[in-house]
């Protein structure tokens, strides 16, 4: 499946965005995180918001998904 390429990704695009199984994106995205948002029942993620969060999480030295 190619790589999206929206600005506004889904929990299944985000997750081969980020190469994750969705149910650890449920949990980081319930955690607060993975910056998202909830509409209604299904989660959002603008991909300005999740790349400025990995640059971020890269440069703190921190890892992204423990």
């Amino acid at each position: 499946m190619p790589i999206p390429t929206d600005a506004v990704f889904t929990i299944d695009e985000l997750a081969i965005y980020l190469k994750l199984p969705k149910r650890t994106l449920y949990k980081l995205a319930q955690e607060g995180t993975v910056p998202g948002h909830k509409v209604g029942r299904h989660w959002r993620f603008l991909r300005e918001t999740i790349d400025s969060w990995l640059k971020s999480s890269n440069r703190k030295g921190k890892n992204v998904v423990q």
